[in-house]
């Protein structure tokens, strides 16, 4: 097998058929800078796509040296917001906010598993972020049964070999109504799906993170949990249990390197809240009572989440981040 500034040239070499004007080569360890050549390298092009993992900064030097570019060779150290080299697990991801969760992450450089419920929906997506560039598996998981909850987790560390980020996004709301009709099957349904999931699954991952050095673990909840409802009030008591519950796991898992946060979105436009902003009265009023008069797209959770998992939340957790466009701050009508 060729040593790595061997394979290193290779790549080199074969970059130079391309058409744009620099190299990237990513590095597999999270902590390793990032190197580029050029741009501006007379009579040499090279497409940006071209990677090669696990080559050291001097086996690269060398190996640009050895091709004959001594100059334009400068060290881009990674971002607070690098995700290179972490995997990531995100349930509920095969639309919504998870999907955007899921691109966004994969975008930042990690090795994300798509989940749902769904095989097909799942493939879709990970088809999509690594026609993009990106690294991603899909595992089919419903997050009621705890036997599919294991094996998500046993297949990405069979994948991958580790675990470093979880986002439990997966949720349902089966009913829409007063809670003196509500049957009581919808109930356990809502609190088994939002509620116990995540429980388990934190319980499931905490051990291997703390095993790699530590991690990040999000829980999607709603601005629901802090408001009282006449049609939606078990979700928002599911959303409430999750903002309690992170903030157990941030004391919990704290000392191992664990941060444990949640995301309290508003109104975000995907199927699930479908029924909301397809309503034109409603639909009106959250947009004019909305500091930025407009309802959110799942783009606008799917940032606030690489954050969250980033070097630069690193001193934040146990928290619950509203994310609702500031309809919360407004003062009584």
């Amino acid at each position: 097998m060729a040593d790595k500034s061997d394979r290193c040239r290779a790549a080199y070499a074969a970059g130079t058929a391309g058409h744009q004007s620099h190299l990237a080569i990513e590095f597999s360890q999270v902590d390793c800078p990032r190197l580029f050549a050029g741009p501006g390298l007379p009579g040499v092009t090279i497409p940006q796509s071209a990677t090669l993992a696990c080559v050291t900064q001097r086996s690269l030097i060398y190996s640009l040296q050895y091709a004959g570019i001594e100059r334009g060779v400068y060290i881009q150290e990674e971002t607070m917001f690098d995700l290179t080299g972490q995997v990531a697990v995100i349930t509920g991801s095969s639309r919504g906010i998870g999907r955007s969760i899921a691109e966004n992450m994969a975008r930042a450089g990690a090795r994300v598993v798509v989940s749902s419920r769904k095989a097909e929906a799942c493939d879709k997506v990970v088809a999509l972020i690594r026609e993009g560039g990106g690294e991603a598996i899909a595992v089919p998981c419903n997050v009621s049964d705890a036997t599919q909850l294991k094996n998500l987790i046993d297949k990405t560390v069979e994948a991958w070999g580790r675990l470093d980020i979880l986002v439990c996004n997966a949720a349902v709301n089966p009913y829409f109504g007063p809670m003196e009709t509500m049957p009581e099957e919808a109930y356990d349904k809502i609190m088994n799906c939002n509620v116990k999931s995540t429980f388990l699954l934190s319980r499931m991952a905490g051990p291997l993170m703390a095993q790699g050095g530590g991690g990040s673990i999000i829980i999607v909840s709603s601005i629901g949990g802090n408001q009282g409802s006449n049609t939606l009030a078990v979700y928002g008591l599911s959303k409430a249990a999750d903002s309690s519950l992170v903030k157990s796991l941030a004391i919990e898992w704290g000392p191992r390197g664990i941060r444990a946060n949640c995301i309290a979105p508003g109104l975000i436009k995907t199927d699930m809240s479908r029924a909301l902003w397809e309503n034109p009265k409603l639909l009106k009023n959250v947009e004019e009572g909305t500091p930025v008069r407009r309802i959110g797209q799942p783009d606008d959770i799917g940032g606030v989440a690489v954050f969250l998992a980033s070097k630069a939340a690193a001193y934040l957790t146990g928290q619950t981040l509203v994310v609702d466009g500031g309809i919360t701050i407004k003062e009584p009508a």
